[in-house]
């Protein structure tokens, strides 16, 4: 998902239409972004684990797709083999441009390079100079996802101040082949478990503990995940 984002303009943009997606664009990519009103969802097929910024200490939630870096082994052949598309892939080629200095404001942007974009076929993102129904449905679906996405960011950060995220390695059995993962953070089981009645509260009102119990029983999808790659070999 490298195509770089540019402002989406009617002036610019007015015949642009988009295809419905191959997928092949994130056929290396092992982990993505989810947030956590997905986890529920995404729990069901994927790992859910942490990951933090090395440079900024912020802690993501990110589905993992593949065991190994450079594997998605929920894309075969352009199409996608599970049930759930988490939301960064399904807003594609759509996306968010930021401006930093406008904290409360967004706006829409969209990779021309992308083939999916076309002026000859699929839905088209403009009538004359009226956003279509297709385009008001993608927005309407970016700016929510872009939400959850502010909201996930606070609570990880409140869930880094409790010091639920440890550390931790993955061990999985690929056919007989021992392989560790590192670089991953998990919820700290022992520590929920240990945490005061008025933190768990605290938990609980911020509507935190179904997707923290969804990323617990989630790490057993790693197995899956080994299954999936012995069987695609």
């Amino acid at each position: 998902m490298s195509n770089p984002i540019t402002l989406l303009e009617q002036a610019k943009h007015g015949e642009l239409k988009i295809t419905a997606s191959d997928f092949n664009h994130v056929a290396e990519q092992h982990i993505v972004p989810v947030t956590l009103h997905e986890i529920a969802r995404a729990a069901t097929e994927y790992p859910i684990v942490f990951v933090k910024n090395s440079e900024t200490g912020e802690f993501q939630s990110v589905a993992m797709l593949g065991l190994k870096p450079g594997q998605n082994l929920s894309v075969k052949d352009g199409k996608w083999l599970g049930l759930y598309i988490p939301a960064v892939i399904r807003d594609y080629p759509l996306g968010l441009v930021l401006n930093p200095e406008v904290k409360d404001k967004v706006w829409i942007g969209i990779r021309e390079e992308a083939k999916e974009v076309s002026k000859t076929e699929g839905q088209a993102l403009f009538n004359g100079e009226q956003e279509t129904p297709f385009l008001e449905a993608r927005k309407k679906a970016l700016i929510a996802h872009f939400e959850q996405d502010q909201a996930t960011r606070g609570i990880l950060g409140f869930l880094a101040e409790k010091e639920l995220l440890i550390s931790q390695t993955l061990t999985v059995d690929v056919a007989g082949e021992k392989r560790n993962i590192n670089g991953l953070y998990l919820i700290d089981e022992q520590k929920l478990n240990s945490l005061s009645d008025e933190d768990f509260l605290e938990l609980k009102k911020r509507g935190l503990l179904g997707p923290i119990y969804g990323h617990l029983s989630s790490i057993n999808q790693v197995n899956r995940l080994a299954r999936m790659e012995v069987l695609g070999r």
